[in-house]
């Protein structure tokens, strides 16, 4: 999991001080961005209580003083809420077992409503599938039974299918952007949720069984996965290329659901042949 002296200290070696327009009239630097006495200055907090922060030994950050150092790392808005969620770590309890996800009736009832000839999956907070229809499961992961979501304590990952399923991996053309996306989104679900042993325990196994996860994990990014385009060599249908949009749920806001919609003619082609 995250902390927020690791996401400042990461965040802090990314800034040069010719960014910000801070001269070091050719002073050599040991440090590959800025100095924390740089930095404090520039939020206009102490050295001592900025450095107390990146070592975890504050009790607490004010929201101004966030705000502040976000404007001088120049983080985006996602960024930033991930800094406010890493703050407020400090004052909650330990890792605790979470509850187990249902998909909420509606959305059951709107994937009743879109029938097949619209592809879409229901995921929970840590990625596991929850629900999809016929034309999402062809898609996305054919190779697995249609009834897998409904397996109490074994439904489909699908951060783990994408780093340690070899049938999924080979079926995305540009699994290198969407495997960024998914550690990256991975890394703000895990500020949002710092106490859940099972998001924990998942991060903990990527990174011990997938090498390209925990190099991804390392870089510290985050970022929100809403829109994107996912490039597909599918098994049945072969090339096609699909855009994928995200719904939040108001009534579980932790689940998404994942719709996709093709680009070109020969990709809803592909999908018709799937549904």
């Amino acid at each position: 999991m995250d902390s927020l002296g690791t996401f400042l200290k990461n965040r802090r070696d990314r800034i040069t001080p010719a960014e910000i327009g801070l001269r070091t009239y050719g002073t050599s630097r040991r440090v590959p961005g800025l100095r924390r006495e740089e930095l404090a200055q520039l939020a206009g907090v102490s050295a001592g209580y900025y450095t107390r922060l990146e070592q975890g030994l504050a009790e607490s950050a004010s929201g101004q003083v966030l705000d502040a150092l976000a404007r001088v790392l120049r983080l985006d808005q996602v960024e930033r809420a991930h800094l406010h969620n890493l703050a407020r770590q400090s004052v909650r309890p330990g890792l605790a077992e979470p509850p187990r996800e249902e998909p909420h009736p509606r959305v059951l009832a709107l994937l009743r409503s879109l029938g097949d000839a619209t592809p879409a999956v229901v995921l929970g907070r840590r990625g596991d599938v929850l629900a999809w229809n016929r034309s999402g499961h062809a898609l996305t992961a054919e190779h697995l039974p249609y009834e897998a979501p409904e397996r109490s304590g074994r439904r489909p990952s699908v951060p783990r299918m994408f780093f340690l399923d070899p049938h999924v991996r080979a079926q995305y053309r540009n699994w290198p952007e969407l495997s960024r996306i998914h550690v990256a989104y991975l890394r703000l679900t895990a500020g949002r949720h710092p106490t859940d042993a099972r998001l924990a325990e998942l991060i903990g196994e990527l990174t011990m069984h997938s090498d390209e996860f925990a190099a991804l994990w390392a870089t510290g990014d985050v970022s929100d996965c809403t829109v994107g385009t996912m490039e597909l060599h599918h098994p049945t249908v072969g090339a096609l290329s699909v855009d994928y949009q995200v719904w939040l749920q108001p009534d579980s806001p932790d689940h998404r659901v994942e719709l996709y919609t093709p680009n070109d003619p020969s990709s809803a082609d592909a999908l018709r042949v799937l549904t």
